[in-house]
C-alpha cells in the first residue's frame, strides 16, 4: 500500500464538494438535529427579507416524499448576472459557499443564518433542489442535484408585475443523514420562536404526510411580548403587564420583555438576529446588571429594603423570571466552539443602558408592580440563605461520616464511574428484585418510596430538606445548582425505571424535571437514560418471548400462532417480575432497551414550556397539550 505524500496527496475540495465531505462542520451534525437545521436556513432566509421590511407571509409545507417547500412574498432572489462570478446571482447563492447578501454591500443590515453560506449548504445536501423566484413580471426556475445545477435559470411563465416572491422544494439527501423523517412538532416549535421575534410576521407550517394534513399558523402583532405571554401560560403571573424595553445604541437595536410569575426557575433566554444563544453572551450579561442595579436603587430609594439589609442579588430578582432578549447586530461575534455564546463588547453597554433607563421610569410609575417584585425577591433571599445553611449542614455531615451514602442505597463495588450505572427504582418490592438482579460490580440501585417533591413547585430549601432528592443527591456526589461539580459524577449511566403505566410515567416525568431544574448537564453530557420495562410476556410450550409494545406483541403472535396454547401475561408493574425477568428484560447490558434523554439547547424555551405545563398548577394548558400530541404519540414517552 503506497503511503506516499506529496503535493498531489493535497486535496483541493472544490465548489460544494467540502460540504458533502464534511456536512457537520457546516450544519452541526448529519442527525435529526442537523436535518432541521437546513428548514432554518432557507426559512432564515424569507426572515432576512421579512426584517429588511419586504416580506409579511412565509409558507412551510412538509411534502408527501418528505421533502419541503418554502414560499415567501419577499423581492424574489435577483436573477440577472452577477458580473464577478459571470453567473445569474440565484446560482451564485445556491451554489458558491459565503455568497449572499450577507456581506455588507447593503443587501442586509442584519440577518440570521449561517452567514451566507445557508442557501449552498442545503443545495449541497439535498439529492433535488428546485428555486422558483417570481420577479419583474416573469417567473424563474433553476433545478439542482447534489449541490450541482441539472436545469439552467429559464423563464417558465409570467406573473403580476407586483407579485415577488421565492419558492424552494429540496428533498435531503439520504446518503448524508442517519435521519431524514422530518418531525413536525420541532418545526412548529422553531418557527413558533421564529413568529414570536419577528413581529407581525405571518408563517404557515401543513404537514401533508398524514391523510388529513395539519396545518398551524404563527402570527404574533405583540412579537416577543406574545412571547413572554406564551412562556408564562401554565403559570400564575404576579402582575398583568408584561414589561417591555427597546431602543437602538452603538448600532445595537435591543428589544426586551419579561413578567415574573409565582414560580422559582428562572427561564431567560437570549437571541441575537433571530437565532438563539443558548450560553448567553454580552447581551444577556447587560440584561442581567442592568435588572440587579435597577431593582437594588428602586428598593433602596423607595425604603423597600432598610440599611441594614443585604442588597438583592441577581438571582433573587430574577426567582420566577420569564424574560426574552432580542437583539439585531450587523457583525456578530460569537465565542466558543458552539458559536452559541455572544461576545460584542458593545451589545452589553447597549442592552444594560437602555434597560436601566426605560425599566427605572416603569418603576416609577408602576409603584404596586414593583413592590410585587421587590418582596418577592426578598422572600427568595431568605429562602436562597436558609437553602445554604442547610446545604452547610450536610456539606459538614458529610465531612465527619467521609461521604455518608444513603443507607437504601446498595452500591456497586466497582469505583470508576464509566464501569457504573445507577437505577432509580420506584417503590420497595422493585427495588427489592432489582438488589436480587443486578450486577454487584457495575450496577447500583436506589429505590425511592412514593412520588418524590415537584420541584416545579418548591424552593430550594424544601429541595434541600427532602429526603428522596437528598438521596439522589448524595449517591450522584455532584451536588447541585451553583454547586454542581460533573467530575464527582459517580455513575455514567443514571437508569430511572419506573412502571409502565401512568403512575411510572408520572414518577419519571418528576425525577426528570428535578434533573433538568437543578443537574441539566447530565442530561446535556447523555448521561441520563429510561429504562423499557416490557408490557407482556408470552409464553407457549415451555418458551418465553416478551414484548415491549403492543405492536410487538403481535408480531410474536403471528411468528408463533394465535391458539389456546398462549399465555399472555400484561405487567402492570415492575414488581410482578421476579428478580430473574427483571434482569433478562430490563437490566441485563446485553439484551435490555435504554432509552437516553437528550436536550437541544436550541429548544429550551420550548423544553421550559413542556415541564411547567405538565408539571405546574394550571389544568387548561396541560390539557390542551395533552390533547395536541396525543395523537402524534405511538408509543408514550417522556
Amino acid at each position: 500500500m503506497s503511503t506516499e505524500y506529496g503535493a498531489d496527496q493535497i486535496q483541493i475540495l472544490e465548489g460544494l464538494e467540502a460540504v458533502r465531505k464534511r456536512p457537520g462542520m457546516y450544519i452541526g451534525s448529519t442527525s435529526a438535529r442537523g436535518l432541521h437545521h437546513l428548514v432554518y436556513e432557507i426559512v432564515d432566509n424569507s426572515i432576512d427579507e421579512a426584517l429588511a421590511g419586504f416580506c409579511d407571509s412565509i409558507f412551510v409545507t412538509i411534502n408527501p416524499d418528505n421533502s419541503i417547500t418554502v414560499v415567501d412574498n419577499g423581492r424574489g432572489i435577483p436573477v440577472d448576472i452577477n458580473h464577478k462570478a459571470g453567473l445569474p446571482a440565484v446560482e451564485v447563492v445556491f451554489t458558491v459557499l459565503h455568497a449572499g447578501g450577507k456581506f455588507g454591500g447593503g443587501g442586509y443590515k442584519v440577518s440570521g443564518g449561517l452567514h451566507g453560506v445557508g442557501a449552498s449548504v442545503v443545495n449541497a445536501l439535498s439529492v433535488r433542489l428546485e428555486v422558483t423566484i417570481c420577479r419583474d413580471g416573469k417567473i424563474y426556475r433553476q433545478r439542482y442535484a447534489r449541490g450541482k445545477v441539472v436545469e439552467k435559470l429559464q423563464v417558465i411563465g409570467t406573473c403580476d408585475p407586483q407579485q415577488t416572491g421565492t419558492t424552494v422544494t429540496f428533498l435531503p439527501d439520504d446518503e448524508i443523514f442517519e435521519e431524514t423523517v422530518f418531525d413536525y412538532n420541532t418545526l412548529k416549535q422553531r418557527l413558533r420562536e421564529m413568529a414570536f421575534l419577528t413581529r407581525g410576521i405571518r408563517i404557515t407550517l401543513r404537514d401533508e404526510r398524514e391523510e388529513e394534513p395539519v396545518e398551524k399558523v404563527f402570527h404574533y402583532e405583540g412579537g416577543i411580548k406574545e412571547f413572554v405571554t406564551y412562556l408564562n401560560r401554565g403559570k400564575n403571573a404576579l402582575y398583568e403587564d408584561i414589561i417591555y424595553c427597546e431602543g437602538e445604541r452603538d448600532g445595537v437595536y435591543v428589544e426586551v420583555a419579561m413578567q415574573h410569575n409565582d414560580a422559582y426557575n428562572e427561564g431567560s433566554y437570549s437571541f441575537v438576529n433571530n437565532i438563539t444563544t443558548p450560553e448567553g453572551g454580552t447581551h444577556l450579561t447587560g440584561f442581567k446588571n442592568a435588572l440587579t442595579k435597577t431593582f437594588n436603587d428602586y428598593a433602596r430609594t423607595n425604603k423597600l429594603l432598610k440599611d441594614s439589609d443585604q442588597n438583592l442579588s441577581g438571582d433573587d430578582i430574577r426567582e420566577g423570571l420569564t424574560a426574552i432578549i432580542s437583539i439585531k447586530i450587523e457583525e456578530p461575534q460569537f465565542e466558543g466552539q458552539t458559536k452559541q455564546k455572544l461576545g460584542n463588547s458593545e451589545a452589553r453597554g447597549a442592552v444594560e443602558s437602555i434597560v436601566t433607563d426605560q425599566l427605572t421610569i416603569y418603576l416609577e410609575q408602576h409603584p404596586q408592580v414593583a413592590k410585587i417584585i421587590v418582596e418577592k425577591s426578598i422572600m427568595s433571599q431568605r429562602a436562597r440563605e436558609a437553602a445554604r445553611k442547610a446545604r452547610d449542614l450536610t456539606r459538614r455531615k458529610s465531612a465527619l461520616d467521609g461521604l455518608s451514602l444513603p443507607g437504601k442505597l446498595a452500591d456497586c463495588s466497582d469505583k470508576d464511574p464509566a464501569n457504573c450505572e445507577i437505577y432509580i427504582v420506584e417503590g420497595d418490592s422493585a427495588g427489592g428484585s432489582a438488589k436480587t438482579a443486578r450486577s454487584r460490580a457495575t450496577q447500583a440501585i436506589l429505590p425511592l418510596r412514593g412520588k418524590i417533591l415537584n420541584v416545579e413547585k418548591a424552593r430550594l430549601d424544601r429541595i434541600y430538606g427532602n429526603a428522596e432528592i437528598k438521596a439522589m443527591i448524595t449517591a450522584f456526589g455532584t451536588g447541585i445548582h451553583e454547586d454542581f461539580d460533573i467530575t464527582k459524577l459517580r455513575y455514567h449511566k443514571i437508569i430511572i425505571m419506573t412502571d409502565a403505566d401512568v403512575d411510572g410515567a408520572h414518577i419519571a416525568t418528576l425525577l426528570l424535571t428535578f434533573l433538568y431544574r437543578f443537574m441539566p448537564e447530565l442530561i446535556k453530557q447523555g448521561y441520563v437514560y429510561l429504562a423499557q420495562p416490557p408490557l407482556y410476556k408470552l409464553e407457549k410450550n415451555k418458551k418465553v418471548w416478551y414484548a415491549y409494545s403492543e405492536q410487538q406483541l403481535n408480531q410474536i403472535l403471528e411468528e408463533v400462532g394465535r391458539d389456546q396454547n398462549n399465555k399472555i401475561q400484561r405487567y402492570k408493574g415492575l414488581g410482578e417480575m421476579d428478580a430473574e425477568q427483571l434482569w433478562e428484560t430490563t437490566m441485563d447490558p446485553e439484551k435490555r432497551i435504554l432509552k437516553k434523554v437528550t436536550m437541544d439547547e436550541a429548544q429550551s424555551s420550548e423544553i421550559d414550556v413542556t415541564f411547567t405545563t405538565l408539571m405546574g398548577d394550571q389544568v387548561e394548558p396541560r390539557r390542551e397539550f395533552i390533547e395536541e400530541n396525543a395523537r402524534k404519540v405511538k408509543n408514550l414517552d417522556i
